[in-house]
C-alpha cells in the first residue's frame, strides 16, 4: 500500500479552496492524467453530502476507470473520497482546508492507494513522488486562476 501526505499553505481561504477540489467535474480541465469525469449520482446542498463520480484516468500506455463515493462536509472543512469500484484494491483521498490566523489556509491532502494488478502498482510506485506533486501543485495553481 502507497500512502502519501502533504500540507501546503495557500494564499486563499479555506472556504475557498474546499470549494475548488470539491468542485470535482471540473478535473479533467485542470488536473494531470484525469481524461475524464462523470458524476453519477450527486445528493450535496450548499457543500454537505455526498456523491458518486467514475473517473478515467490515463498514463502512458495505462487507462483505467473507477467510481469513487465523495464525502463533502463544508462545515469542518473536510472531503473524503472513498473507492468503489474499479483497478484498485484501496484508493482514499482525505482533503482537510484550515484558516490560517495570518490569512490564507492550509490544505493537508493525503492518498492511499493499493492496485489489485501488481504491474501498475509497481509502476504507480515508481512515478508515485512526482505524480502526487504534480496532482497537489496543480490544484494551487488552478486556484490560481479561479481566484487571482
Amino acid at each position: 500500500m502507497t500512502v502519501k501526505r502533504t500540507q501546503t499553505e495557500v494564499p486563499y481561504s479555506a472556504r475557498q479552496m474546499f470549494d475548488l477540489v470539491a468542485d470535482i467535474e471540473r478535473y479533467p480541465e485542470f488536473l494531470p492524467w484525469c481524461a475524464a469525469l462523470r458524476v453519477v449520482q450527486n445528493d450535496v446542498a450548499d457543500g454537505e453530502g455526498t456523491m458518486t463520480a467514475d473517473m478515467v484516468v490515463a498514463y502512458s500506455v495505462f487507462r483505467e476507470r473507477f467510481r469513487s463515493r465523495v464525502k463533502l462536509d463544508r462545515a469542518n472543512g473536510r472531503i473524503h473520497a472513498s473507492y468503489v469500484d474499479g483497478p484498485f484494491r484501496n484508493l482514499e483521498n482525505r482533503w482537510r482546508f484550515t484558516d490560517q490566523p495570518e490569512g490564507g489556509s492550509l490544505v493537508d491532502f493525503e492518498i492511499t492507494f493499493e492496485f489489485r494488478n501488481f504491474l501498475l502498482q509497481a509502476t504507480a510506485q515508481a512515478v508515485f513522488d512526482k505524480a502526487f506533486a504534480r496532482m497537489s501543485d496543480a490544484f494551487v495553481q488552478r486556484a490560481g486562476e479561479v481566484y487571482g
